[in-house]
């Protein structure tokens, strides 16, 4: 499983909120749930790069970089400036605050 860990996490910029994709699995997932009718030559090649990525064939660095461009292509990247930190906010407010 380890193998198949992101060095850094990709976000994806979903209607409401912001997802985190930080493994192959979590690709999988993500891909499984992409709509039939939108699923193209990007799509196959990304699925196709993952799988290769999951079997030791293809760098786990190169992996995510294709997600990277896929979601990039798709719209839906959510750059890391976009995705709030909770920890920060969090840590900003006193307890008469609340």
């Amino acid at each position: 499983m380890a193998g198949t860990l992101f060095d850094r996490a990709v976000y994806v910029q979903r209607k409401y909120f912001i997802d985190e994709i930080t493994s192959l699995d979590e690709v999988f997932t993500f891909l499984e749930a992409w709509p039939e009718a939108k699923r193209d030559l990007a799509y196959d090649t990304l699925l196709k790069a993952c799988r290769e990525a999951a079997n030791g064939r293809f760098p786990i660095g190169a992996a995510r970089e294709n997600v990277r461009r896929f979601l990039k292509k798709a719209g839906m990247l959510a750059e890391i400036a976009d995705v709030p930190n909770l920890g920060q906010r969090m840590a900003d407010r006193t307890i008469g605050n609340a």
